[in-house]
């Protein structure tokens, strides 16, 4: 059976230890990057681990042995979400996660001066420092990732047959987040929304960690193409239960904001569900509650709650929820695994998609 709490802590152990060897480095270069070296290791010490998970069982559906060197390699997708949790929260300004300030507004709490007289900014238009400091440390956490991948001390021949998909990975995970930033605001339809969920959420998240664990390992076309069939549709009703939580969930629970989504009209499938389901008359309300945008408080929010309910809106995404899990383990079926591969995964499936509001 797979002991998920002795795994989280391997990862954690391997990633508080690159925290420490950076911080190192970071400080021998200038103290004065000490509060980068703070948020440098905020962003490494929470989360599930759950992409480490998908591409460890990855690697052990190839037939392959637990071993130090796959846990490094699967560090590295934790490397890689905490880059684009950084960057998305500077889009999407968001101030929490996990219960604790972005890094963002941590930098600015923290004292970091922003650029505030004219002649002081070296150009216009750009960000305050704080924004420009998370943004770096965005990149960096994105450059460990590599880093940590390359040196995880698995045989090179297994690591190289990895690049086509390291590069597929970030293409997918920045095109999605593309599409997020000019699709939000509009009337994007279902399919546009399920769209930004697959490449900004469901690849990144279940497939490419799944594929890059069984390239690896040299897994066989067969497993490749159900772990696809297996991991978009996962990989999609995480993000559709994410959206529910983002905006019917309690902040004191998911540590975020249950207001950002409304307040940003971000292309969810639960708020163009809502679009098609209403009538003329409870559309147009819904319409000139959003316009608020960052001045929609809780009243407005509640009232947006109880037209996605009245309609049909929540129970339609949560019964979508349900057909891509039960898609997700059918495809577990469809190909030769290793009975212990095939029962964490399948657990995986269950726990990924249903957390609490």
């Amino acid at each position: 059976m797979h002991d998920a709490a002795g795994f989280k802590r391997r990862i954690d152990a391997y990633l508080c230890r690159l925290a420490d060897e950076e911080e190192a480095e970071l400080l021998r270069l200038s103290g004065e990057l000490a509060p980068v070296c703070e948020q440098l290791r905020s962003a490494l010490t929470s989360g599930k681990r759950l992409r480490a998970a998908f591409l460890y069982w990855g690697w052990r559906a190839a037939g392959q042995p637990d071993c130090d060197g796959v846990i490094k390699a699967a560090a590295a997708m934790e490397l890689v979400h905490a880059a684009a949790c950084t960057h998305d929260d500077i889009i999407d300004d968001s101030r929490l996660r996990h219960g604790l300030p972005t890094a963002h507004v941590a930098f600015a709490a923290g004292g970091v001066r922003t650029w505030e007289a004219a002649d002081e900014r070296p150009g216009a238009g750009r960000q305050d420092r704080s924004t420009a400091l998370a943004m770096m440390l965005g990149d960096l956490l994105m450059g460990y990732a590599g880093k940590v991948f390359a040196t995880c001390g698995l045989p090179g021949a297994y690591v190289a047959r990895t690049v086509p998909l390291w590069s597929a990975l970030l293409r997918e995970t920045v095109a999605g987040e593309c599409l997020e930033v000019l699709r939000t605001g509009g009337a994007s339809g279902v399919a546009e929304s399920l769209e930004v969920a697959r490449y900004k959420t469901a690849k990144y998240t279940v497939e490419r960690p799944l594929h890059m664990g069984a390239t690896l390992g040299g897994a066989s076309r067969d497993v490749l193409a159900a772990f696809t069939g297996y991991g978009l549709p996962l990989g999609e009703a995480f993000q559709l239960r994410d959206d529910l939580l983002g905006t019917f969930g309690d902040p004191d629970r998911t540590g975020k904001s249950n207001l950002d989504d409304l307040r940003d009209r971000k292309p969810t499938a639960l708020l163009a569900l809502t679009r098609s389901l209403l009538s003329p008359d409870d559309g147009r309300l819904l319409t000139k509650t959003l316009a608020a945008g960052p001045g929609l408080d809780e009243d407005g929010a509640a009232t947006v709650r109880e037209l996605m309910e009245h309609c049909g809106a929540r129970q339609r995404v949560e019964d979508m929820i349900g057909e891509r899990i039960a898609r997700s383990r059918a495809a577990l079926d469809s190909v030769a695994l290793p009975a212990d591969a095939r029962s964490v995964l399948g657990a995986l499936a269950a726990s990924a998609a249903d957390r609490s509001l």
